[in-house]
């Protein structure tokens, strides 16, 4: 073997097969916790397996979801708290799924970064675990991706991938959706995954150090806080779903808010109007409002204000609904009525209660 100036590595050029080899170690016992019917979450193979019969489906519809953090990662990183945007990153997938009635079965995760930190990725990826959890998905599979010159030192990028299924004729939005139903919202946990990059600018702007305390929460620190993790609705929602056979849409209010999001679940010819008045947006709603001078219209358009997952129901199942999801933990109310549409999609009335 020739040796000299020019034998380089490819750990010379800053990629460590050796720490990526560490980190299939580290997170192994993690992954397994997520097992499924259907999944043995082994790891280190070139692909994950699912058995859809070992899971009770007869006569399944796949359905598929992908989705990222955006830049809430950045605070993440800025704060050197990893583990919840692991939740975060499953949470934004499994709720599209739920959305169309479908039970999430696995997800796989990409992590890319300039160099491989193995505590930093373990951080994320056991959040990732604990997600799945939540949601009743295996992680079966992955990928970390080690590319020095395209990310700065300390820096990392996140995607996620779920597939579920629901058996055929069971998807939402049913076809029998019509003028007088009603929505019902579950409220969030905070800011969710949205709108990061305003969030961000107002604590520049402010000159508030994240590890400073929350000036709407003087229990945690402020980079704790916008870092609650999206709320993982999964459980809750396929138990109503199935229990009271009630639910005819469900609309998961991500950027866009509901301006954007429940149309996206309606006939044409319907649309709905919102009490906002009915809702009371957690604490840091107001603060952003408050410190960043941010319009109505404009938190309505780019956060979720307070609800994170809308369903429409029929008006005489409306406490049927409600009942349920509160027995499963959630804080669900009325929020609307759907009408025949002359106009707008999403018409509002009365005023956000934004606490300051």
């Amino acid at each position: 073997m020739t040796t000299g100036k020019n034998s380089l590595t490819y750990a010379d050029a800053g990629v460590d097969i050796d720490a990526g080899n560490q980190l299939v170690d580290a997170i192994r016992p993690l992954v397994k916790k997520t097992r499924r019917p259907g999944s043995d979450t082994e790891i280190g193979g070139f692909g994950g397996l699912f058995d859809l019969a070992a899971a009770g489906f007869r006569d399944p519809i796949l359905v598929a979801a992908n989705d990222g953090v955006g830049t809430k990662l950045m605070l993440a990183i800025e704060s050197g708290i990893h583990h919840t945007v692991g939740i975060d990153l499953v949470a934004m997938c499994v709720n599209d799924l739920v959305v169309q009635g479908a039970e999430p079965l696995f997800f796989l995760d990409y992590f890319a970064t300039g160099k491989l930190d193995v505590e930093t990725a373990r951080e994320v990826i056991s959040g990732i675990a604990e997600g799945c959890g939540k949601a009743g998905c295996a992680l079966i599979g992955g990928e970390t991706a080690e590319m020095p010159g395209l990310y700065s030192k300390g820096d990392y990028d996140l995607a996620g991938f779920a597939v579920g299924a629901a058996e055929r004729g069971k998807l939402l939005p049913r076809d029998n959706i019509a003028a007088g139903d009603v929505l019902v919202g579950l409220a969030s946990s905070g800011l969710h995954s949205n709108g990061f990059s305003l969030v961000r600018r107002i604590v520049e702007l402010e000159r508030i150090a994240l590890d400073a305390p929350a000036p709407f929460d003087n229990t945690r620190s402020l980079g704790e806080a916008l870092l609650e993790p999206t709320r993982i609705y999964v459980r809750p929602l396929l138990t109503t779903i199935r229990n009271t056979g009630a639910i005819k849409a469900l609309a998961h209010i991500t950027g866009g808010g509901f301006t954007e999001n429940i149309p996206r679940v309606l006939p044409d010819n319907l649309a709905v109007q919102i009490n906002l008045a009915a809702i009371s947006p957690p604490p840091v709603f107001g603060w952003l409002v408050k410190t960043g001078g941010i319009a109505e219209s404009e938190m309505l358009r780019t956060f979720n204000c307070g609800i994170g997952m809308v369903t429409v129901v029929a008006s005489d199942q409306v406490d049927q609904v409600i009942d349920a999801l509160v027995a499963e933990g959630e804080h669900a109310m009325e929020i609307g009525t759907l009408v025949a549409r002359t106009g707008e999609a999403v018409e509002y009335s009365g005023t956000l209660k934004f606490l300051a």
